[in-house]
């Protein structure tokens, strides 16, 4: 969702008296809750199968009747799902853009969008520049523009009473933990690393979602740092105040996450650690730092052939010094 943000930014600057509005899924509406170039967020939720059929089919159709209200001039689908498109086609916009998706060449596809944009470069282009190319029919060519995440003045007064005394202006952020735990770093890793920074004189704050076995990993990495200068927000933070904590940071440190892309989106200075995953689309776009890939020091298996579920962590071939090394030289 964060890398919808530059594709938003340039239908700003194109058409700076449009009202730009988002249809997403609730539980990313942080990410562009305080996005000054949005006039209006939708969301659907996920919760609403849970509380049976009927039930979901009354506010999608609630949804949609009210998209359908705004009578939009052009609606742009990113997505690659049928309902997507549906929904796209129900809007009833004059215009409605999507992507020529090799699996969705179907008439009906077709019938939901008035244009479509090529995707034959997709795989060599970044995230935000396959969103950028769906502009192409419009016979607007742009392939760059600033990712950007918000928060408010009242987000970092929250996060910032979760600090200790001399750590509000002067601190690292390091979020060692992704849902699908092949993308860290072994604990015993990073708690080297959290041990020589703190010996260097810095101080870290760790971060990490709420799931508990992101907790646990955090809890584990901070038994290895007994005498470090540490402190944990690990699953205290919403994703705004999250990113006014790193806004805030003298360096990022993380693994392949959403945090990543947030600190690159801030301009914080970061370094950021990768192993198989297809760096061409989700490295840190526009990032202030170094991008770390396991790749460069071993043999990765192909992104395409991970089971997400398994127990190897592709990214303890990146030796500790590797980082440790960054790190310093983007503190410098």
């Amino acid at each position: 969702m964060l890398l919808v943000t530059p594709l938003i930014s340039v239908l700003k600057k194109q058409y700076p008296e449009a009202s730009i509005d988002v249809l997403l899924y609730e539980e990313t509406r942080d990410i562009l809750a305080a996005n000054p170039e949005i006039h209006q967020i939708y969301g659907i939720d996920r919760k609403w199968k849970k509380q049976g059929k009927r039930y979901q089919l009354k506010m999608e159709f609630q949804l949609i009747r009210t998209m359908r209200q705004q009578r939009y001039d052009m609606v742009l689908n990113l997505a690659d799902q049928w309902p997507a498109a549906i929904i796209t086609k129900l809007t009833g916009a004059p215009v409605r853009l999507g992507f020529d998706f090799p699996k969705r060449r179907h008439p009906v596809w077709r019938f939901c969008h008035t244009d479509l944009a090529s995707t034959q470069q997709h795989n060599k282009l970044h995230t935000v520049q396959q969103n950028l190319s769906i502009l192409a029919p419009l016979g607007l060519i742009i392939d760059s523009a600033p990712a950007k995440m918000g928060y408010s003045v009242e987000d970092w007064d929250t996060s910032r009473t979760l600090l200790p005394a001399g750590f509000q202006d002067n601190y690292i952020v390091i979020q060692p933990t992704s849902r699908w735990f092949f993308k860290c770093w072994r604990e015993e890793r990073m708690s080297a690393l959290i041990n020589d920074l703190s010996a260097s004189g810095y101080a870290v704050v760790l971060t990490s979602g709420p799931d508990v076995k992101e907790r646990q990993m955090v809890d584990n990495i901070i038994a290895g740092c007994p005498d470090a200068r540490l402190h944990s927000l690990a699953g205290q933070l919403t994703l705004r105040q999250l990113a006014a904590v790193i806004d805030h940071a003298r360096l990022f440190i993380g693994v392949d996450s959403v945090p990543m892309h947030m600190a690159a989106a801030l301009g914080t200075p970061l370094v950021a650690l990768f192993g198989p995953s297809k760096l061409t689309f989700w490295s840190p776009w526009q990032a202030n730092g170094k991008v770390i890939w396991a790749g460069d020091f071993g043999e990765l298996p192909d992104p395409d052939d991970i089971n997400t579920n398994t127990n190897e962590r592709y990214l303890d071939l990146i030796p500790t010094d590797a980082v440790i090394t960054a790190a310093k030289k983007a503190l410098a």
